[in-house]
């Protein structure tokens, strides 16, 4: 049986962002996977002063919560933007532009937080900033890039419907 707590120092951490940029990086923990859930997806997420986890982004297919444990920055939603720290607790619903999200870190010390979402498989995520979109399948990986499957594009690789279908 699997244990149904864990500690968030015990969990392995990856790393997600560009190599040497400053604007994106944090480090990341599975903390759902390593309960075993299967309908909720929780991950911890430190995010150094200065930084963002991800790109502004919105999902189609999943809600998030994130709960902010230490620090403080900035939840830019939609054309808003909104003074967070620890103790707040900022909603992502799924839908277009208008729930675009980012949590950035503006504080002098490390941003701490978990990141609460559904898990609806697969996903179709937006980025409204670069005109991009992805869309992912998790599969089993051995760390956060190799769990997903899936391609990036831009709306403006876009294809007619009706593109290649002669038959």
């Amino acid at each position: 049986m699997r244990a149904p707590v864990v500690h968030i120092h015990d969990l392995p951490t990856d790393h997600v962002g560009p190599k040497g940029s400053d604007t994106f990086g944090a480090t990341l923990a599975q903390v759902g996977e390593a309960l075993g859930t299967k309908n909720i997806g929780a991950m911890y997420v430190q995010v150094d002063p200065g930084k963002r986890a991800f790109p502004f982004h919105n999902h189609l297919a999943n809600d998030e919560m994130f709960i902010i444990l230490e620090g403080t920055g900035t939840y830019r939603f939609g054309e808003h933007t909104f003074d967070i720290k620890a103790g707040d607790i900022c909603h992502a619903p799924k839908g277009g532009k208008d729930t675009a999200h980012q949590i950035i870190n503006t504080g002098q010390t490390t941003l701490r937080y978990l990141g609460l979402s559904t898990l609806q498989d697969p996903e179709v995520v937006e980025y409204p900033d670069s005109d991009k979109f992805s869309v992912l399948g998790i599969h089993p990986g051995e760390d956060y890039h190799s769990r997903y499957f899936g391609h990036i594009g831009r709306r403006s690789d876009a294809y007619d419907y009706w593109d290649g279908e002669d038959q």
